[in-house]
């Protein structure tokens, strides 16, 4: 027996009690009412009810005598009430339907959930068009009572909301690649296919729709689908991959669009980008080996942190990697939340306008949530010997530019001090603050240059970046530096 049909025949007793009375949290008919108007108001005022309510069919209207319910009728109730549910009010609602014995007869209880978004009001119509139960009757609401729904809703999610038409299990299975991210749980995947379904329910790849059949999130597709395209909302949002010859985007260029959905592409992505990438030979274990200029947990990190972070409301634009001969450029669209400053990014408190896809990606071992990606980022090109990051936010979009290899002369002074101020950063969370000897070490440079990096430190002070850790101390001999906010 389901969990909400014993309250509900707690309810149906209490309402048919010796004294009759009419109830909010439920109503009971002998058969469906003809009229969908009518059946769409008492939908919208459940659904809007905290804790829903019940529809019980199969007692008689005006005795309120149990007379029961055969299973043909039932079933033709609930498919008329799912469709009503679908089409009839908005937003969509759920519902639940289980056949029990009360009395000796054979009832059809119908559970109306609350729907989380509110208020529920009739299809076409706008909000003021929304009901409530009250006295036990269904009514219209009031303007005030419009408001109050409004006040405890809940803001859609993005990766909550349906990106599919209603599909059946097959077709469900067919569309995601569940067993990658099984794989990626480090998870056997289940021989049946209804615990299958659960699962995907439970992680909010899918929502059902009493029996009838599931719809696909926004997030089940941008995690994992097989093809991105197969879903209208979704399509602009795939990873476009262009590789440019040259050091600017006038020469020619190949274009490597992208169609899997995040998680399960997401390392054969970071494969394929690999290969494309300019690369050197290095001595290890005796054996040349082939290794990229770019450091792979860099790439990584950056990447993810584009997916993760790009503002889904921005149609018609995806996530994007140009790779140039001397850079890559990682953008996402949407600029950075408005708690966010573009020179404190690295370890800064994590924060995501897609909670439930940042998560999951942590669940798959893809990224960290703790807001270290940066940081893994600007530690890997240090050691690689690569030019400080670039942070750039434009009208719409956030990008992220890695460039190749630089030798310290190469560097313009804005580079020089922005390497700097990161090395900083770096250095002030790993307990130590930045030395000249340390900044030293990060530009590859030998102590007979020291003097070179004391005019950067200088220079990075008097322009704000970074301040000395003990502004009182006299002392010129290993003095520490830490980042200006510190």
């Amino acid at each position: 027996m389901k969990a909400w049909v014993n309250k509900a025949k707690e309810v149906l007793s209490e309402s048919l009690g010796k004294v009759q009375q009419e109830l909010n949290e439920l109503d009971w008919k002998e058969n469906l009412s003809p009229k969908n108007d009518k059946l769409c108001k008492h939908i919208s005022a459940f659904a809007n009810k905290p804790g829903g309510g019940y529809l019980v069919f199969g007692v008689e209207d005006k005795t309120g005598k149990p007379v029961g319910i055969d299973k043909s009728s039932a079933d033709e109730i609930v498919q008329k009430l799912a469709s009503l549910c679908r089409d009839g009010v908005s937003p969509l609602v759920s519902i639940d339907h289980a056949i029990e014995d009360y009395e000796g007869f054979s009832l059809l209880f119908i559970h109306i959930k609350e729907s989380p978004i509110k208020p529920v009001h009739l299809a076409g119509k706008t909000i003021e068009d929304s009901y409530i139960r009250s006295g036990g009757t269904t009514r219209k609401a009031s303007r005030q009572e419009v408001g109050g729904l409004m006040l405890n809703s809940k803001t859609p999610v993005f990766e909550e909301l349906h990106a599919s038409t209603l599909k059946n299990q097959v077709e469900i299975m067919t569309l995601l690649d569940y067993a990658t991210i099984y794989r990626l749980l480090k998870v056997p995947v289940p021989s049946n296919a209804d615990e299958i379904m659960i699962w995907l329910k439970e992680e909010k790849m899918i929502v059902d729709v009493d029996d009838m059949g599931y719809y696909i999130t926004n997030f089940g597709g941008l995690a994992a689908a097989h093809n991105l395209n197969q879903f209208d909302g979704l399509s602009r949002k795939t990873i476009r991959v262009i590789k440019y010859e040259g050091k600017n985007k006038t020469a020619g260029s190949k274009e490597f669009p992208g169609s899997k959905g995040y998680a399960i592409g997401f390392e054969a992505l970071i494969n394929f980008i690999k290969g494309l990438l300019p690369g050197s030979e290095v001595i290890k274990n005796a054996l040349r080996v082939e290794t990229s200029v770019y450091p792979e947990i860099a790439i990584r990190e950056l990447i993810a942190n584009a997916l993760i972070h790009q503002d889904f409301t921005i149609r018609g634009s995806g996530p994007m990697i140009e790779i140039f001969d001397d850079r890559i450029e990682i953008s996402n669209p949407g600029r950075l939340l408005p708690s966010k400053k573009i020179d404190r990014l690295i370890r800064t408190t994590p924060e995501s306008r897609n909670e439930v896809l940042a998560a999951a990606f942590r669940r798959y071992n893809i990224c960290e949530e703790r807001g270290s990606g940066f940081e893994k980022a600007v530690r890997a090109i240090e050691i690689h010997g690569l030019p400080p990051l670039k942070f750039l936010e434009t009208e719409n979009s956030f990008k992220v530019i890695m460039y190749s290899p630089k030798k310290y002369a190469e560097m313009s002074s804005q580079e020089r001090i922005e390497a700097c101020y990161q090395h900083s950063v770096i250095q002030y969370f790993g307990n130590e603050g930045m030395t000249n000897a340390s900044l030293r070490q990060r530009f590859g440079m030998h102590d007979k240059q020291a003097s070179q990096i004391s005019r950067l430190i200088k220079e990075a002070t008097e322009s704000g970046k970074i301040k000395p850790k003990d502004p009182t101390s006299d002392s010129k001999k290993f003095p520490v530096y830490i980042p200006y906010w510190a």
